[in-house]
């Protein structure tokens, strides 16, 4: 199974969440967070180990900040454990996958305005074609966007690989020998959302949850 969790940030919230979730975590992790100095990226940050920690209940074993490694590419792992996960955040939401079948990347992106031009270099030509003759050249440019972000982030070594150097075509991308299946995950119509992984995985075992409200914080960690 494939159990994705997401959240939107509240001000209204952020206090509760510092005052009795924050002091759950290493000293490490709470000095982290409070070392952002917009409360956004503050609760961005909290609510996607909250959400990691909630998607690994659904397997065995305990999962505790002091299990989560890094490898030298700054991708977090649970050492040699079988369960991988994958978290990204964009504007006012945070997203979390976990799995036990195989590896996974995610992606989320808030569909701002933006001069799309400006990304050409990061995309190959077929797909820039693609982009440029689209009736919704933005949806079309985040699709992509997203897409390879899930890709590079499921193969671990994040943007040490170039965007262009591999290309996404019928959901199917190969980097560095390694075939990797995407889909999209849709939670707002704001937002573009993939995930990237690396066995095909039906539909029926994608698992999609909502943390809507303090009250389903409790426990989780």
């Amino acid at each position: 199974m494939i159990y994705i969790y997401y959240a939107f940030i509240s001000e209204n919230n952020h206090e509760k969440l510092m005052q009795e979730f924050l002091l759950r975590f290493p000293i490490d992790f709470q000095n982290k967070i409070k070392s952002y100095q917009r409360w956004e990226d503050a609760q961005l940050s909290l609510l996607g180990r909250i959400l990691l920690y909630r998607g690994t209940d659904n397997f065995n074993g305990t999962y505790k900040e002091t299990s989560v490694k890094y490898t030298k590419y700054k991708k977090p792992y649970f050492g040699e454990d079988k369960v991988c996960f994958n978290i990204s955040h964009s504007g006012e939401i945070v997203v979390c996958a976990v799995t036990n079948v195989c590896d996974i990347g995610i992606d989320i992106e808030l569909q701002r305005d933006i001069q799309i031009q400006d990304f050409q270099s990061e995309m190959t030509e077929g797909e820039w074609i693609k982009i440029s003759t689209s009736f919704n050249k933005k949806g079309s440019f985040y699709n992509y966007w997203t897409q390879k972000e899930a890709v590079i982030k499921g193969g671990g070594k994040g943007l040490s690989v170039p965007l262009k150097s591999f290309e996404i075509s019928k959901n199917i991308a190969i980097v560095e020998n390694k075939k990797f299946f995407l889909k999209e995950i849709k939670l707002d119509s704001k937002y573009k959302c993939h995930i990237a992984t690396s066995k095909l995985v039906n539909e029926k075992y994608i698992k999609i949850l909502e943390l809507d409200s303090l009250n389903n914080y409790i426990n989780l960690i």
